[in-house]
C-alpha cells in the first residue's frame, strides 16, 4: 500500500484522518527532502551573521562580546522560549502548518535585518529570526517519526539535521560571495541602490528564497500521530487554548496566577523563590562581565523556562515525569548543549579567527569554511546516521558508541585547529572537526526521541533545543567573546586573543564526553522500559 491513500476512519472516538501514507514511503521521503530544504534555509538565515561579524562591528563600533550577544543570546533567548511553545502547538496541532508559517515569519524577519541602521534594530530582528524559527525542528522531528519506521529513523534524523551543515556552509559561502561581489560593484555605500552596505544587502539576498519557500511547505500532508509506532494518539479537543496557557505560565504574573489556582502556594513559593535566585545572580553575573543586556536576557529565558516547567508539571504530569524523571533522557540534553556550546561557538568565531590570526580575506575563508561545512558536516551526519542505524542492529548502544567517538574527534582536531601555526593544517583540521563533531548530531536528537512518548515528542525536543539552544548558542558565542575581549585586553593581539578564548571553551564538550559515558549504563533499560514506565504514571496506552 506504499503511497497510497486508504479510507478515513475514526482515532480513539475523535476527528477522522482523511488521508495517511504507508510508512518509508516516496511520500514520505518527499517530505523530508522538503524538510531538508527548510532546514537548509534555516540554517542559512541563522549562520549568515558569522560571515557579516566583521563588517557590523565596523560599522557599529561594537566589541567582540556584544557580537557574541548578537549571534548567540539575542537569538538564543527567544529560540528557546518559543520554541517550549511551538512544541506544545506541534503536538497539538497541524505540525506542517506551523513549519509553514514559521518559515515565512523568519524570513521576512531576515530580510528586515538587512533594514537595521542600529545594534538594537539588528538585535530586534535577530529576536524575529528566533522566533519563526524557533516553530520548525521540533515540529519537524515530530513529524518524520511518524513518517518513518524505527529501523530507519537514526538515518532519517541524520539527513534532516544535514541541513544544519549545508545551511552554515552555504550562510558562509553565499554570505561571504555576495558581500564581497556587493562592496567591490559600491565600495562607497552612498551611491550603491537604496543606499545599502554590502551585509545589508546580503540578509535581504539570503532571506527572499525562504518566503516563497513556505508556500511550498504549507502543502505537505500531515500524518497521523504515533501510527508508525501503533500508538494512536487522541485528538486535542482545543489547541489554540492548550498552546495560550503554555505561553502564559511563562510570563511573570500570570504564571503565578496560575500556579496558585492549579497547583497551589507552595508552587507559588517555589517559583517565586527561582525568581529571586536568578536576579541575584544575574546582577552578580553583570556585574562582575559588565554586560548587563547578555545576563539579564539570558535570566528571562531561564525563568520563563522554570515557570513553563512547573506548569507542565500541573498540566500534564506524564509528560513531565517522562522528562525530568528520566535521568538518562536528562544526561542526553546536558550532554547535547555542551557539545552544541563547542560546534556553534567555534562556526561563528572560526571566521573572524582566519581573518585575525592569520589574515585571510573574506572571500577565501568564506569559500573555505563554507565549503568545508557543508561538505564535510553533511558527510559526517549522514555518516553517523548510517553507522548508528547499522551498530543498532548489534548492540542497543550502538547509537552512543557512534557520538561518544566522533565528540571524540571533534575535540581532538578542535585542538590541532587552534595550536597550529599552519594555515593550511588549520584548514584542514577545522574540517575534520566539522566531520567528526557532525557523526553524533543523528544519534543524539534520535535518542531524545526515543526516550519520548509520541504525544510529548515535540514538546521533549523542544525542551532538549532549549537545552543546547541556552547552553550552545546563548553561552557559546558570548563566552568565547568575553574571554577574548579579556585576553586582548592584557596585551594579547586579536587573533591571538581569540585563539585562546576558543581553546578555553573546550573544557565543555570535555563534560559532554563524560555524561555520554553515563548514559551508557542505562540507556537500554529506558528505551526498553518506556510503555511501562507511562502505563505506571496513569497513561492510557
Amino acid at each position: 500500500m506504499d503511497g497510497e491513500d486508504i479510507d478515513s476512519q475514526k482515532i480513539l472516538g475523535q476527528v477522522k484522518i482523511k488521508k495517511q501514507i504507508e510508512v518509508d514511503s516516496g511520500y514520505a521521503r518527499y517530505v523530508l527532502f522538503v524538510l531538508l530544504l527548510v532546514y537548509v534555509i534555516n540554517f542559512i538565515d541563522r549562520q549568515i551573521l558569522a560571515i557579516l561579524a566583521e563588517d557590523i562591528k565596523a560599522d557599529f563600533g561594537v566589541s567582540d562580546a556584544d557580537l557574541g550577544f548578537l549571534f548567540g543570546t539575542a537569538f538564543a533567548v527567544f529560540y528557546a522560549t518559543f520554541g517550549i511553545v511551538f512544541g506544545r502547538l506541534a503536538d497539538v496541532w497541524s505540525r506542517t502548518k506551523l513549519i509553514a508559517i514559521g518559515l515565512g515569519f523568519w524570513s521576512i524577519m531576515t530580510v528586515l535585518s538587512g533594514t537595521s541602521r542600529g545594534f538594537l534594530s539588528l538585535a530586534a530582528c535577530r529576536f524575529g529570526v528566533a522566533v519563526g524559527e524557533a516553530s520548525a525542528t521540533p515540529a519537524a522531528f515530530s513529524t518524520l517519526y511518524d513518517y518513518f519506521s524505527p529501523r530507519v529513523r537514526t538515518t532519517v534524523l541524520a539527513i534532516y539535521s544535514s541541513g544544519v551543515y549545508i545551511g552554515m556552509g552555504l550562510g558562509l559561502f553565499l554570505g561571504g560571495a555576495i558581500l564581497d561581489a556587493w562592496n567591490v560593484a559600491w565600495p562607497d555605500s552612498d551611491l550603491a541602490p537604496f543606499g545599502l552596505k554590502g551585509w545589508q544587502a546580503t540578509f535581504m539576498a539570503v532571506g527572499l528564497p525562504g518566503v516563497l519557500m513556505s508556500l511550498w511547505v504549507s502543502t505537505l500532508r500531515e500524518p497521523i500521530r504515533g501510527s508508525s509506532e501503533n500508538i494512536i494518539i487522541e485528538t486535542h479537543s482545543n489547541p489554540y487554548l492548550e498552546t495560550t496557557m503554555v505561553f502564559i505560565s511563562m510570563l511573570p504574573i500570570c504564571n503565578l496566577w496560575t500556579l496558585a489556582n492549579k497547583g497551589g502556594y507552595f508552587s507559588v513559593a517555589i517559583n517565586i523563590f527561582s525568581m529571586i535566585l536568578i536576579v541575584l545572580v544575574t546582577w552578580g553575573l553583570a556585574s562582575y562581565t559588565g554586560s548587563i543586556v547578555q545576563w539579564v536576557a539570558l535570566g528571562i529565558g531561564v525563568y520563563a523556562v522554570i515557570s513553563w516547567a512547573q506548569a507542565l508539571r500541573i498540566r500534564d504530569q506524564v509528560v513531565f515525569s517522562m522528562i525530568f524523571r528520566c535521568k538518562t533522557l536528562i544526561s542526553v540534553i546536558l550532554a547535547g548543549g555542551s557539545t552544541t556550546f563547542m560546534g556553534i561557538a567555534f562556526s561563528f568565531w572560526s571566521v573572524p579567527f582566519f581573518q585575525r590570526y592569520y589574515g585571510v580575506g573574506i572571500a577565501e575563508v568564506g569559500l573555505v569554511l563554507g565549503l568545508a561545512s557543508a561538505i564535510m558536516g553533511f558527510s559526517g551526519i549522514i555518516l553517523g546516521g548510517l553507522l548508528a542505524d547499522k551498530l543498532r542492529g548489534y548492540t542497543g548502544k550502538g547509537k552512543l558508541y557512534v557520538w561518544l567517538g566522533g565528540t571524540f574527534m571533534a575535540v581532538i582536531s578542535a585542538l590541532v585547529f587552534l595550536t597550529t601555526h599552519s594555515l593550511m593544517v588549520a584548514y584542514a583540521s577545522v574540517s575534520l572537526m566539522y566531520l567528526t563533531i557532525a557523526l553524533g548530531h543523528g544519534p543524539q536528537v534520535s535518542t531524545v526521541n526515543d526516550l519520548s512518548l509520541p504525544r510529548g515528542r515535540s514538546t521533549t525536543s523542544a525542551f532538549a533545543l532549549m537545552v543546547a539552544t541556552f547552553i550552545g548558542v546563548a553561552l557559546g558565542p558570548y563566552i568565547v567573546g568575553y574571554l577574548s575581549d579579556v585576553f586582548i585586553a592584557r596585551g594579547n593581539g586579536e587573533g591571538e586573543g581569540l585563539r585562546l578564548a576558543m581553546l578555553w571553551s573546550l573544557l565543555l564538550p570535555v563534560l559532554g564526553l563524560c555524561l555520554i559515558f553515563r548514559v551508557l549504563r542505562h540507556l537500554e533499560a529506558d528505551e526498553a522500559n518506556l510503555v511501562n514506565r507511562a502505563r505506571a504514571l496513569g497513561e492510557p496506552i
